[in-house]
């Protein structure tokens, strides 16, 4: 729109102004035509397992609504960062404001997109934190999955009002009465109250935003209230520097207001204020019930902590807001730059990257074959891998990442019990009493033709049985006691191998039990190689320790001199590999002669070999790094 207008807005329309260059962005419109009563107000997210649709069903939604124009060319529009689309997976929750009209009445609709995938389960409760309702999506092919019940469990423990919807019912594979009836036995509602939809076609969107407004209560909080808001999720913006996104559960938050974040004590002002429409839109205050975002202008970023409560200055709340849980990393692994030179912008970036994904933990730490870095915990495999590809991506940064470990309780020969979290910490075997290993109860779903290689799978992988449901006449729950060491060495992919695709699990942590645990190293040419430890059940140290040594000695290019790869255990040798020397022609400048000068110039490369490898050093390529980290157990 090039210029003035003198038409009256109405509630959801959409106008376009032309920006720089004649690229158009969109605008919605004005705080005030949004202005609506708290009762009008629903704050809800989708959950689903991972790829059943949610994604694309936000895009549906705010289609419907306005928020963007149908037809976009950015298909998930709120999957905004680059790996999300390469991967076709959402990583971090986003969050829109919607207008909805329904007759005479207008709707102020809060959505939240969640991730579906196991590793990312702190995003999905963090929102939950934030909603009263949700949207339980289920792919009318796939039916229910292990992450659909973990979800719906998170769901019901924080008192949301639950709209189940059956998705994808376009499918020529769809079975959705099938679907609707497992629905039903997870849920225990009544036939009427399961909804179905195409995300893909638009076909249910208008009947899904009535139930949103008919079945999920608006928020109970006064804005006469002292306020009180969430922070639930956060960013860095190198202009206005850390970004909170909150749901005001009570009062009123203002520009220019003086506010409090009660984990942390620091006082900051309110510089920004906003909601996401769904790009960030100014406004002078959000209300109780009201989700948005609020800059203070401060860059430090410890002080703005995901979870924290966010009150006045003055006369503000004596205590924070309950329910929000801080995720426990369950996966441990170091990560270095490859120069040295880079550690200070490592620890920046792990900082800045923190604000975004709040289950990040980390400590500096050094190695003696790395230098200096980083030990890191994480949620998973995937949230490493992703946590590694956003540092090098968005920060520009070349990493190493040690082989992932899980936390170990050990207890010394003095009664006195910490925690390891990494292998080269573990005492020496003749000091250690016992070592306890973390165990998770896990819930795997699987075609009922497919138990035989799933149940084999996990009697390898020292899983203790629990129980074998049927959910319906296809489709097993099967329950297990595991050790968490067992999930990080590559178990997902010989799960999904094992069921030709088609299992999905879930996980929970559970407690800690006592076990056979050794602590394997691994030495390159006599040196102990700190990044190489790990911690391994007794039986399989042999196995174990072969199966690295052979990966080394692939990636390990060859010496002037002959190297031993092994594997130790208490100081035993329990694997050993060896690279030949490169072998150097010291006899191509001899051109016939007597065979005593070969001989002799052979005996003096000889003995020369022998102090080079008393006084040489090895250094070790990144891919052996890589490849250590790579190699799962094909137990």
């Amino acid at each position: 729109m090039g210029g003035e207008t003198n038409a009256t807005p109405e509630p959801g329309t959409v106008w376009v102004a032309m920006g720089s260059g004649g690229v158009p962005s969109a605008m919605i419109l004005s705080r005030e035509v949004y202005a609506l009563d708290s009762r009008n107000i629903r704050n809800f997210c989708i959950i689903a397992h991972i790829d059943h649709g949610k994604s694309t069903l936000a895009d549906r939604l705010m289609e419907q609504t306005g928020a963007i124009e149908p037809g976009s060319e950015n298909p998930q529009f709120l999957d905004r960062m680059e790996l999300e689309r390469e991967r076709g997976i959402t990583i971090k929750a986003q969050a829109v404001r919607l207008s909805y009209r329904r007759g005479e009445t207008d709707y102020e609709l809060n959505l939240i997109d969640t991730p579906g995938h196991v590793d990312f389960t702190y995003e999905v409760s963090r929102t939950l934190a934030a909603c009263e309702g949700a949207i339980l999506l289920v792919d009318a092919a796939q039916g229910v999955e292990a992450q659909t019940i973990g979800n719906l469990h998170l769901a019901v423990d924080n008192d949301l009002v639950v709209v189940p919807v059956v998705n994808k019912i376009d499918l020529s594979t769809a079975e959705p009465e099938r679907v609707r009836d497992e629905v039903i036995e997870i849920l225990g509602v009544s036939p009427e109250e399961v909804l179905f939809c195409s995300a893909k076609t638009g076909e249910g969107i208008r009947e899904m935003l009535e139930a949103v407004a008919d079945r999920i209560p608006p928020p109970t909080g006064s804005p006469d209230d002292v306020l009180r808001a969430l922070v639930f999720d956060s960013s860095y913006d190198p202009y206005r520097g850390v970004v909170s996104f909150i749901r005001v559960v009570s009062g009123v938050l203002s520009m220019g207001m003086d506010v409090k974040m009660m984990g942390e004590g620091s006082r900051v002002q309110v510089e920004s204020l906003g909601y996401l429409t769904p790009e960030m839109y100014p406004a002078d205050t959000l209300e109780a019930g009201e989700v948005g975002f609020v800059a203070t202008g401060t860059k430090d970023v410890y002080r703005l902590g995901v979870g924290d409560t966010l009150t006045s200055f003055t006369g503000g709340a004596e205590s924070p807001l309950p329910g929000y849980k801080r995720p426990k990393p369950v996966v441990f692994a170091g990560l270095y730059p490859v120069d040295n030179n880079d550690h200070e912008q490592l620890r920046n970036a792990l900082a800045r990257l923190r604000l975004n994904d709040s289950a990040i933990d980390y400590e500096p730490e050094s190695s003696q074959a790395l230098g200096f870095g980083f030990r890191c915990g994480f949620l998973g495999l995937l949230h490493m891998d992703i946590v590694r590809e956003r540092l090098e991506r968005e920060y520009d940064l070349d990493l190493i990442v040690t082989a992932p470990n899980v936390v170990y309780r050990v207890t010394d020969k003095k009664s006195d019990v910490f925690m390891v979290n990494n292998p080269s910490e573990m005492p020496p075997a003749n000091q250690v009493s016992k070592v306890e290993e973390p165990y998770v109860s896990l819930l795997i779903i699987t075609p009922g033709d497919m138990v035989g290689p799933v149940m084999d799978l996990c009697q390898r992988r020292r899983c203790t049985y629990k129980d074998m449901v049927y959910i319906s006449s296809n489709r097993v729950e099967l329950s297990y006691h595991m050790p968490l060491a067992e999930m990080v060495i590559g178990f997902y992919d010989q799960l999904k191998s094992s069921s030709r695709g088609y299992a999905s699990l879930d996980y929970e942590l559970e407690e800690f039990r006592e076990g056979p645990l050794v602590k394997l190293e691994i030495l390159v040419h006599g040196e102990v190689v700190d990044a190489f430890s790990s911690i391994v059940p007794r039986e399989s140290a042999p196995r174990r320790g072969r199966e690295l040594a052979k990966v080394l000695k692939e990636k390990i290019p060859r010496q002037l001199f002959e190297l031993a790869i092994q594997a130790s255990v208490g100081g035993r040798i329990v694997a050993r590999e060896t690279v030949p020397a490169r072998k150097k022609d010291v006899t191509s400048k001899c051109y016939g002669g007597d065979i005593t000068r070969k001989r002799k110039l052979w005996e003096k490369q000889k003995a020369g070999k022998k102090r080079m490898k008393m006084v040489g050093r090895v250094e070790i390529p990144q891919e052996a790094f890589v490849a250590m980290i790579t190699t799962e157990d094909g137990s």
